[in-house]
């Protein structure tokens, strides 16, 4: 099974973070492709897109500032498939490409993907106190993925406090 390419660049203004590709995405080579997944309705209707990308665009998020990633790259039917290993070693190469690349928001798919790479416990969905980068905020977002039970509406609102997040920052960043 073919591996899904980062889409990842310097000065990114967010860069989400899921767990792994999921079977579909291997297959079509493109982030979030699973069926039920909400991540591109998600970006749309909090307005962190002009529209409502299809997975196949996903190399257009570069052009607004938007970049994809996974703490494992091997893809699985499912997260609960990834090992304490594979998370060990792809801890180690996010941590990495958060340095290199040096995002001014680092949004976890999921509180799961967020517990990996922060070996923390008792995570909320939102802005997360203590940065694991220096320089760079970590947002968590629920799982987009359509085996996460939380309700669109639900999920939105922290899509949208995320987009409010980043508009806070880029003024700033103006003045």
């Amino acid at each position: 099974m073919k591996q899904v390419p980062d889409i990842i660049d310097y000065d990114l203004k967010i860069l989400f973070i899921g767990f792994n590709p999921g079977l579909r995405s291997a297959a079509t080579g493109h982030h979030f492709a699973g069926y039920s997944n909400k991540f591109w309705k998600l970006l749309a209707a909090a307005g962190l897109t002009p529209y409502r990308f299809r997975p196949e665009e996903d190399r257009a998020l570069l052009a607004v500032g938007l970049g994809v990633t996974n703490i494992v790259a091997r893809p699985s039917r499912a997260a609960a498939e990834i090992t304490k290993a594979e998370y060990q070693a792809g801890k180690e190469i996010l941590a990495a490409k958060l340095s290199l690349y040096r995002p001014r928001l680092a949004c976890f798919a999921g509180v799961g993907v967020y517990k990996e790479f922060a070996g923390r416990s008792n995570i909320k969905c939102g802005r997360q106190p203590v940065p694991t980068v220096a320089g760079v905020t970590d947002f968590v977002v629920p799982s987009p993925s359509g085996l996460t039970r939380i309700v669109f509406a639900e999920q939105l609102a922290y899509y949208q406090e995320l987009a409010r997040l980043l508009a806070c920052s880029t003024q700033l960043e103006e003045r």
